[in-house]
């Protein structure tokens, strides 16, 4: 049974070790080992998870059968009615099953709640994960590199009309 719900600051350990399994899969044929390991420290140490809770970034943390499987984040940004998703990771044992849809329309069910009328994100543009959204209606609004640090993240800005 998938079950997703909110996280709290006692799941950041869960989320930690969920990056740490997921990021390594996700990204050996588009990244340097050397950056995977990088972005894993600045953005999934549990110190910066934890920053992350306090900037009011919700995570969302989905779980089969209790086992936790997969997460989410989103935020709203400066933009009137206008939020980001974050992050949306599943382990890939998880991948081709639905549950990223069940995942990415829980986020937009909540952000629209919560007023949103558009749901921005980025998706490194080596990542296959671009076509999923295609198919969940995002569409490539921008393309952008972004210094980060000693590396450069190749994105496509992609948004979705809620």
């Amino acid at each position: 049974m998938i079950e997703i719900k909110e996280a709290k600051l006692s799941d950041i350990p869960v989320i930690h070790k969920l990056a740490n399994e997921i990021w390594r899969p996700t990204y050996q044929h588009i990244l340097a080992d050397e950056q995977i390991s990088f972005m894993l420290d600045k953005m999934y140490s549990e110190k910066s998870l934890k920053e992350q809770f306090r900037q009011h970034q919700t995570f969302l943390l989905l779980t089969e059968n209790e086992l936790p499987k997969g997460f989410a984040c989103y935020s709203k940004t400066d933009i009137d009615k206008n939020y980001k998703l974050e992050k949306i990771y599943l382990h890939p044992d998880q991948q081709g099953k639905g549950v990223g849809k069940q995942l990415i329309t829980e986020v937009e069910r909540i952000v629209k709640a919560n007023g949103a009328t558009v749901l921005t994100l980025n998706v490194n543009r080596g990542n296959n994960a671009r076509f999923f959204y295609q198919k969940m209606e995002y569409q490539i609004v921008q393309e952008i590199d972004i210094p980060y640090y000693d590396f450069v993240l190749n994105d496509y800005i992609m948004e979705k009309v809620l």
